[in-house]
């Protein structure tokens, strides 16, 4: 598997489309204890896969293991995720580092297992 990871910094938006337009999936990445910004990580998400109704959507909820990040359900409101189209494959994952870094937790690994999955059946 080969992945691009663009990054969301304002000078990177401008490459998104181009490379979404010829990718398998979308992983998108929030920062659960960033209240602050999930409007504007809502906003980008839903003008991403605005523009493929059928792309299959995985979104990583990272920093679970912060006292102030948001659970996945309210992860799931902020983002609008249930508005992401009735024909969109979507999954959300909590993710958070391991204390050492150096084991990988299981569901990063049932996010792989996945991940692998869908892009196989978008080939």
């Amino acid at each position: 598997m080969e992945f691009l990871e663009i990054g969301g910094s304002e000078p990177f938006r401008s490459y998104w489309e181009m490379y979404l337009s010829r990718g398998l999936l979308l992983i998108f990445v929030v920062d659960s204890a960033d209240h602050n910004r999930l409007p504007e990580a809502k906003k980008h998400l839903h003008q991403l896969i605005g523009t493929n109704p059928i792309l299959p959507l995985v979104v990583f909820a990272n920093k679970q293991d912060l006292e102030a990040a948001y659970r996945i359900t309210d992860i799931h409101e902020a983002l609008a995720l249930s508005e992401v189209g009735n024909d969109r494959k979507m999954f959300l994952f909590g993710t958070q580092v391991t204390e050492n870094g150096s084991e990988i937790p299981s569901v990063m690994q049932d996010a792989k297992d996945l991940i692998a999955h869908l892009a196989a059946d978008m080939q």
